[in-house]
């Protein structure tokens, strides 16, 4: 059998495989992977997940089958020798053609992936300068809430709200949130999943990471850079709920600190306190 004889079979292969394989994977795996689509954010990174996954997995099906076609066709079959066998030479063709399919696949790859980064804040810190801020609702500002990380919690301080800090996060549903994040210590990431948002938490340093709510649901809020020895224990549930819900909900947080507002230095996108007696 001629070497191209060879290559049409493992390529009818390849698609006989790759077919039903990329369909389960797109409209069954990915679909049920995180973070979910509840923010506009997340229904982004969905859909990268989505594209990608389509992608690669005929890639993979490919690479998968030409592996095992070579082990069982052109395995060694007289034992007796210990030599290599012939060097094979040639086939520019499938080298050039090889070379030119896979460097197009990494540079769309690259390509997509950096547009895909920018596309309505994508959800990560943009440190305290981002280039990619989406358009809020019409008639709506951004809502304004520091993400402040200190071992071994997350607090919330609103800037429009008297600056008041509470030690949970409640959202507005159908609103553009503008998170700043920083830290009061050492490094953390502020992780809430289901939001698709991701920012690390640097003392000293703003970072911005925006995210679009869609209806009220529960998300989780992890620390995802190894803080101390109490890391596991900065964990929480964040909620979105409606418009009237966070009113009621904002104007209670601010009469419950209030008697502490008075002692909190003046709102500040970074800190740059002394902490004292701090775990390792």
């Amino acid at each position: 059998m001629t070497g191209r004889e060879h290559f049409r079979r493992v390529l009818w292969i390849s698609i006989a495989l790759a077919v039903p394989a990329t369909l389960l994977v797109v409209l069954l795996l990915a679909p049920n992977m995180p973070p979910g689509d509840h923010t506009v954010q997340a229904g982004h990174q969905m859909d990268d997940t989505t594209i990608l996954l389509g992608l690669s997995t005929p890639i993979a099906i490919i690479v998968l089958t030409w592996f095992i076609y070579s082990i069982i066709v052109f395995r060694e079959r007289d034992h007796s020798s210990v030599l290599e066998g012939p060097a094979d030479r040639g086939a520019a063709n499938y080298q050039i053609a090889w070379i030119a399919t896979t460097a197009t696949i990494v540079l769309f790859l690259a390509v997509f992936g950096s547009v895909s980064m920018l596309q309505d804040g994508s959800g990560g810190g943009q440190g305290p300068s981002p280039i990619a801020k989406p358009d809020p609702p019409a008639g709506q500002a951004p809502l304004q809430i520091q993400v402040i990380a200190q071992q071994w919690q997350f607090t919330y301080r609103f800037p429009s709200y008297r600056g008041v800090e509470t030690q949970h996060l409640e959202l507005p549903a159908n609103r553009l949130i503008e998170f700043h994040v920083t830290s009061l210590d050492v490094i953390h990431s502020w992780w809430a999943q289901q939001l698709g948002v991701k920012a690390d938490a640097n003392p000293g340093f703003d970072n911005v990471a925006y995210v679009q709510t869609k209806s009220p649901f529960k998300f989780d809020i992890r620390c995802v850079e190894l803080c101390g020895v109490w890391h596991g224990y900065m964990f929480d549930t964040g909620t979105v709920v409606s418009d009237s819900d966070f009113t009621s909900w904002i104007a209670q947080e601010e009469q419950t600190y209030a008697p502490i507002l008075k002692s909190l230095p003046p709102y500040s996108t970074t800190y740059f306190p002394d902490p004292q007696r701090r775990g390792g």
